[in-house]
């Protein structure tokens, strides 16, 4: 998807803040929730998310979502990863 329609996507859902986050290569944020709902899509590398003992990874192009208060854990790819993020 391209970037500006994802923007417009988010826009369209209610997710005000839209920001790039980029995260190192092979990082990772152990277990931990947020506020807010996150919609993101993937710019560049990738990020394997874990929740509930089951992992997803997300690579360029790809769309991830998690829905506020739900605990999950974060890997980086050997690239890391650079998103674009909504969060409401």
């Amino acid at each position: 998807m391209h970037i500006d329609t994802f923007t417009e996507q988010l826009r369209q859902e209610g997710f005000a803040e839209i920001t790039t986050v980029e995260r190192e290569p092979r990082g990772s944020l152990g277990d931990h929730a947020h506020p807010f709902d996150a919609k993101a899509l993937i710019v560049a590398g990738e990020i394997t998310i874990t929740v509930d003992g089951q992992s997803t990874t997300y690579c360029s192009g790809e769309i991830f979502h998690l829905a506020s208060g739900v605990q999950h854990e974060e890997r980086y790819g050997p690239a890391g990863v650079r998103y674009l993020v909504g969060r409401r």
